[in-house]
């Protein structure tokens, strides 16, 4: 009983790794256009927010110093050692991750597919450089940190808290270029809110994640290779043939709820090789399902609600497992 209470009345210790992005950018003092991402630590950073002390003692690692859109599969990689590194650590009671917000919800998803973790994880980053006139990287920061310290934020699978709200890794979507409440989540609605270093929970996420994810094992050498057909009015159904050709997996970002052309159709229906097609919506809410009409023949899997980008990941970590096409609709019910 003591042991417990000593460890219950002890500081937290959260593990912060770095990856980068804005949050580490600089450019014109006071300005927030201009900017290189990923030229700071995180400890000057850190160094801005000394009250952060006062909610735990914080472990640094930088795993890279990159812009978020050079994030590559070795970085990931390296971010989910780190994190299961920390997992097993009974020192580190959570994990924040710094990114560059432009990549971030790709990140978020992939590690909520492939992290065996159960302590907290929480990743944030800024819209505004460090040396920006009201930089919200700091308060991003600090936030990240108070949840990572929350024990109510375990088994939760991979958290972001930016602007005061807190997301699931797996529904948040980056919506502005611009303000710095730049995320949402569409239709599910936030996890909940921080008030300053408080921790205001609203529901748990519901689809399988982390330790509950059958990806969160080590990762395959080579992965599938998959890419995304963007579709617009007078799409090119050679460029789609092409790549049919070309990549073990497609996702079509179709409009409205996963739809297109019929001169698209007509490459999808009389496809027979061995490339697997998904259907995704390139709305920000919906979903794309099943469709006789424009996929009469099922040569398709429907994404559901996941974003092309973030069906691109699943697809491909699924392909990578060598599921079968009935285990991938399965997937994209239960992700």
């Amino acid at each position: 009983m003591e042991h417990e209470n000593a460890v219950m009345s002890r500081k937290k210790r959260i593990a912060v790794i770095a990856t980068g992005g804005t949050i580490a950018g600089s450019g014109k003092i006071g300005e927030a256009g201009l900017y290189k991402a990923g030229t700071l630590s995180v400890q000057s950073i850190l160094s801005s927010i000394p009250q952060i002390e006062e909610l735990a003692d914080l472990h640094l690692e930088t795993v890279c110093s990159k812009d978020s859109n050079d994030i590559s599969m070795e970085d990931l990689c390296a971010i989910k050692s780190a994190a299961e590194r920390f997992e097993q650590d009974p020192s580190i009671d959570g994990i924040v991750i710094t990114h560059g917000t432009d990549t971030l919800e790709e990140t978020a998803f992939f590690l909520n597919l492939v992290l065996n973790v159960t302590k907290p994880v929480v990743m944030t980053g800024a819209m505004r450089p460090a040396t920006a006139a009201s930089a919200d990287g700091p308060m991003n920061l600090y936030q990240a940190v108070a949840l990572a310290a929350d024990c109510k934020a375990a088994k939760m699978g991979v958290l972001a808290v930016l602007s005061d709200t807190i997301y699931s890794g797996r529904d948040l979507t980056k919506v502005n270029s611009i303000k710095t409440d730049a995320f949402e989540v569409g239709d599910p609605g936030p996890i909940g809110y921080m008030q300053d270093g408080r921790v205001y929970l609203i529901h748990s996420p519901y689809r399988r994640h982390t330790f509950y994810s059958r990806f969160s094992c080590p990762i395959p050498e080579k992965l599938a290779s998959v890419e995304i057909f963007y579709v617009h009015a007078q799409s090119d159904p050679e460029l789609l043939r092409y790549m049919l050709e070309r990549y073990d997996g497609v996702v079509l970002a179709g409009s409205g709820s996963g739809n297109y052309s019929s001169e698209i159709e007509d490459i999808i229906e009389s496809y027979e090789g061995p490339c697997t097609i998904i259907r995704a919506s390139r709305l920000i809410e919906g979903a794309a399902f099943d469709s006789p009409v424009f996929d009469p023949k099922e040569k398709t899997i429907p994404a559901h609600r996941l974003s092309p980008h973030k069906a691109r990941i699943l697809l491909q970590m699924g392909l990578s497992s060598s599921c079968s096409k009935e285990e991938l609709r399965r997937l994209f019910l239960e992700y």
